[in-house]
């Protein structure tokens, strides 16, 4: 595709802001959707960005307002929906992150039909909409869907949010069939890496539940399918330009249990303690894979191990004191880089 103005939703979280930067980078026109441009904490992140100045707009949109794309979209070339309620603690999850997040991804694809200039739509799934359910199997592809009445009944974790990505995604898949859009959806799995935001991201919350000992996100990570932050964003960007994209693609690079992930960071990261042992799951425990065969056969390539990305997501927490460090192991760690007295 030629580098027309492309919309990002959600381009103030933690995939947004980094998908951002990489089509500055790469010389597209953007216009990054945020619910509120005034909130200074979402906005300067981007605004600082390489190219900013010249091929960057903000939009105001919310996902709970019927037609509030519609400007942003208008005349643009491609979307990417990256936005989504992620609020684990909501007291009425079915009206605050579900009813939005499918409503939401119909006004944005009514949007897409109203400009009529929108080439490809592509839209940021989760591995939620694939493999929770009640009997894990060792292997999935774009063909599996998770069991929603599961999620409902048993209300793990998390399980508004994979709800709302399912929902939402099938809702999304059935408007652009009917309404001849170019849809894709990348489906990746638990994301880490380093990040722009300010805050923590809701999927650090789970990487690095094991340094901060949040015990409500171990199941998650029992058996765990990961991707690199940078990979993502590259296969975003490969697939808006693939002549031959279409579909779902799974993105997921490496798979491993919670002993595995706690047995790694343990030994490269030495001040951090993660549980030797987890209640009610069995230490031989094996993986589940996520196949991210259609996406390779297309020719896209994962540059990251899964230790560059631990590495890259601790040390970006460190600096931005989002996780707690004792000084002097932090001068060991990172040999001193980084100032003690910021």
């Amino acid at each position: 595709m030629k580098k027309g103005a492309v919309v990002v939703t959600g381009a103030s979280g933690y995939v947004g802001s980094w998908l951002v930067m990489k089509l500055l980078k790469d010389g597209y026109v953007v216009r990054a959707t945020i619910r509120d441009p005034t909130d200074r904490k979402k906005t300067q992140p981007l605004l600082d960005l390489p190219g900013a100045d010249k091929l960057l707009t903000i939009w105001k949109a919310d996902l709970a307002e019927e037609g509030s794309f519609d400007d942003a979209i208008a005349g643009c070339s491609a979307v990417f929906h990256v936005a989504t309620p992620m609020d684990f603690e909501s007291k009425d999850p079915e009206n605050e992150v579900i009813k939005p997040t499918i409503n939401g991804v119909l006004s944005i694809m009514k949007a897409c039909k109203k400009a009529g200039t929108v080439e490809r739509v592509i839209f940021t799934s989760s591995a939620g909409t694939v493999n929770v359910e009640e009997h894990q199997r060792e292997q999935y592809d774009e063909n599996s869907w998770s069991d929603i009445d599961f999620c409902r009944r048993v209300k793990m974790t998390g399980w508004m949010y994979f709800v709302s990505k399912s929902l939402a995604e099938k809702a999304a898949w059935d408007f652009a069939q009917e309404n001849g859009i170019h849809f894709i959806s990348i489906i990746p799995t638990l994301v880490v890496g380093p990040f722009i935001t300010t805050a923590m991201p809701p999927s650090m919350i789970t990487a690095l539940s094991l340094i901060t000992g949040n015990e409500a996100h171990y199941s998650i990570l029992k058996q765990v399918q990961l991707v690199h932050l940078d990979d993502l964003c590259d296969a975003h960007i490969y697939l808006l330009n693939h002549p031959e994209a279409n579909g779902r693609y799974i993105c997921s690079s490496h798979d491993a249990t919670i002993y595995d992930l706690a047995t790694m960071i343990r030994e490269r990261h030495p001040w951090c303690h993660p549980p030797h042992k987890f209640d009610g799951i069995d230490e031989n425990i094996g993986t589940v894979h996520f196949s991210s065969k259609k996406l390779l056969d297309l020719g896209f390539r994962f540059k990251y191990t899964m230790e560059e990305m631990f590495d890259e997501a601790i040390q970006t927490c460190i600096e931005k004191k989002l996780i707690p460090l004792p000084p002097v192991a932090l001068v060991s760690e990172l040999n001193g880089k980084l100032d003690l007295d910021a």
